[in-house]
This record gives structure tokens, C-alpha cells and sequence, in this order.
């Protein structure tokens, strides 16, 4: 843990027991459904590496070593705490060095990290019930949650959500499953195929984490407006701003340029993962159609007044986007010049879109396909 002036600066143990704890139960299944569930998932997922190379011809020479997990809200949890915990290291040891230097830190300090541990563990139980999957690109091993061999990066599916999701939307769970993991393998054979990606954009997360300035205690403020609005309330008094994000805080000029260079390539992993899903879909998802439909009409129609505050101030709203518009940016690039020339985008972070880039594509294809090459 993370220490400030003796005390915790965020506990990262309580802050898992809060969100196990805190976390929805998941929809009710007998104990053989939900072994049935998981070992479908699991072979959706060997099932659709090769769907997803074949259409992308990406890696096709290439075998992953990366483990795939059908995992509760629970593990999911627990497998992002420990992730959290890498990539913040900078931060919260820049955040230390400054205890003494300023009344952030020294309101941060007497507050304490279980104070900090367990708000930090009523958002996780907030995201742990809206996850279908994940590819944990950053994960450290664990015990109980070994790394990939490659060393880093392992398949998440999140069991429980998947089939909340399919009784949402009341749609053919096993058509349901596979659409899921198609979307979630092409992660997978992004990162397994582009051997640079995963350390270019660690890079570019600590550059940023490492501009940071912020006090400290903008930081916890900030974290417990998230927690009074996950607990229904708000202090007395004050009036509702339409909810801000937490990186609104970190943003210098420098940060301003990293973040609309994360923007873009998280717009292009997204969006492209969502093209696949839907390229390969008709071929072996006898009803993507409905499916693809139904999905979308629930993301338009959003959640509730606190679920939508909570977007906002997560950053998830700016995420949807990120699928709408890298989306529109690949299938525009692929119309133009094929699969084989989008392709390109993988071969240096000098050829991957920029923020401006994603939004107008032809501009992409005029900078990378230049005549004569």
C-alpha cells in the first residue's frame, strides 16, 4: 500500500471487501446453468479467435498465451483493483512526495486510505454489474488471477452481466454469448498481433499520470462526490453541475495532448472491435440483426438520473462515443481502401489516427496512403 505520513494513503485490500461486499448480486441461476454458462463462454471464446483473424487477418500465424476468464462480479473486482494499483503507482508515490508541501496532502493523510479504500470500492461496485468483458491489458499476476504468459494481458468474461443482459434484451442466449466474445477476442488479437500497442499506450497513461499537478484533496473530493451520488445524496445546499468527469481534474496543456491522443487509439480499438462483431456476425450469429438493434436501442436510452451522473462523472459517457465514432472511422477507412489497407494502422503509433483523424477518415487515408507508396 500506498503510505502518506504513516497513514494509508488507499487501501487497496478494503477497498476490494467494500465492492464484494456493496456489489449487486447477480440474476438467479441454479448452480448446472451457471456451469453450463461458463463453459459456453469459454468455448465462444476459442470459437471466435479464429472467426476474428480470419475477417481481420490479423495474427494468423500467431497463437495466443493469454488466459481466458468467465469470471463473477467479484473477480472482475479483484482483477481490476490489482490493475488500478499498477498504473496509479506513479501517482500516488507523486501524491506522497507532496504530503508535506501543501493542505491537500495533509487533509488526504489524517482522512486516511480506509476512508479513501472504501469509496474507492463503492464505485468498483458500481462497474462491476455493468461489465459484459474485458481485456485487462495491464494485468500483473495474481494468484488467483494469473497473467498472461506473454506477460501481461488476459480475457475477461464477466458471467453474470452477460446473462443479465440476454434476459434484458430477451434475446437468444447463445447468439447472445458469442456476439460478446467476438467484440472481446478482437481486443485480444489487437494487443497479441500489434506487438508494441500494449507498451505504447502504458507509455502514453504514465506520461500523463505523470504531468499530473492536481492537490490531493481535489482528488478524494472528487471520488466522494462519486460516492454520494452512488449513495443517493449530495451535500445540503449544493446544486447539481450535470456531473463532472474525474479527468477533468488532471488535465495540463501536456495532458491535454496525451489525452487526445488516448482518445483517438481507444476510439480505434473500440470502434474496430465493434466492426468485427458485426462483420463476422451474420456468418455465425444467426440473429445478430435483433441482437445488434435491441443492443443499441439500450444504449440510447440510457440508465437512470444517478447511473447517468455516474457516467458522466466516470468518463463512460465519453466511452460510448468512443464505440459510435472509431466505428464510423473503420468502416469508412475499410469502404476506402480495404481490409488490407486499414491495416496499415497497426504498423507504428506513427500511423494510428489522431483525435481529428477519427472524425474526418479521408484525412487518415490522404496522410498514410499517400500516392506512390
Amino acid at each position: 500500500m500506498t503510505r502518506i505520513g504513516g497513514a494509508e494513503m488507499v487501501d487497496w485490500n478494503l477497498a476490494v471487501a467494500t465492492a464484494t461486499r456493496l456489489v449487486r448480486p447477480g440474476p438467479e441461476v441454479s448452480r448446472d446453468e451457471a456451469r453450463a454458462v461458463v463453459a459456453e463462454l469459454r468455448k465462444h471464446a476459442k470459437s471466435s479467435e479464429e472467426h476474428v483473424r480470419s475477417f481481420t487477418r490479423m495474427g494468423t500465424d500467431e497463437i495466443h498465451d493469454t488466459p481466458v476468464l468467465v469470471v463473477d462480479r467479484a473477480g472482475w473486482v479483484r482483477a481490476n483493483v490489482a490493475g488500478f494499483r499498477a498504473l496509479l503507482k506513479p501517482l500516488l508515490e507523486k501524491m506522497q512526495d507532496r504530503r508535506g508541501s501543501g493542505p491537500g496532502g495533509a487533509v488526504l493523510g489524517a482522512v486516511g486510505g480506509k476512508v479513501t479504500g472504501v469509496e474507492l470500492g463503492m464505485l468498483l461496485s458500481f462497474l462491476a454489474s455493468r461489465v459484459l468483458g474485458q481485456y485487462e491489458t495491464f494485468a500483473p499476476a495474481t494468484r488467483e488471477l494469473p497473467a498472461g504468459a506473454n506477460g501481461g494481458g488476459r480475457l475477461l468474461l464477466v458471467a453474470p452481466n452477460i446473462v443479465h443482459v440476454e434476459r434484458e434484451l430477451d434475446v437468444d442466449p447463445h447468439d447472445f454469448r458469442l456476439w460478446v466474445c467476438l467484440h472481446e477476442e478482437t481486443h485480444r488479437t489487437q494487443f497479441s498481433a500489434v506487438p508494441w500497442l500494449r507498451d505504447h499506450i502504458e507509455g502514453e497513461i504514465q506520461s500523463f499520470l505523470g504531468e499530473t499537478e492536481v492537490d490531493p484533496m481535489t482528488v478524494l473530493e472528487r471520488v466522494r462526490e462519486a460516492a454520494q451520488s452512488l449513495a443517493g445524496g449530495r451535500p445540503e445546499g449544493e446544486e447539481d453541475d450535470g456531473g463532472r468527469s474525474l479527468v477533468e481534474l488532471v488535465q495540463t496543456p501536456a495532458q491535454r495532448e496525451i489525452l487526445a491522443r488516448l482518445t483517438a487509439v481507444m476510439s480505434l480499438l473500440e470502434g474496430h472491435a465493434d466492426f468485427v462483431m458485426d462483420g463476422v456476425g451474420p456468418a455465425v450469429v444467426p440473429s445478430v440483426a435483433e441482437i445488434r438493434e435491441k443492443f443499441k436501442e439500450r444504449r440510447a436510452r440510457g440508465a437512470s438520473r444517478l447511473d447517468q451522473a455516474l457516467r458522466k462523472l466516470l468518463g463512460l459517457d465519453a466511452k460510448l462515443r468512443q464505440y459510435r465514432d472509431g466505428e464510423r472511422f473503420v468502416r469508412a477507412v475499410v469502404d476506402e481502401v480495404g481490409m488490407d489497407g486499414f491495416n496499415r494502422v497497426w504498423t507504428s503509433p506513427n500511423t494510428l489516427p489522431t483525435k481529428a483523424e477519427i472524425a474526418k477518415p479521408a484525412d487518415w487515408v490522404a496522410r498514410v496512403h499517400r500516392k506512390g507508396e
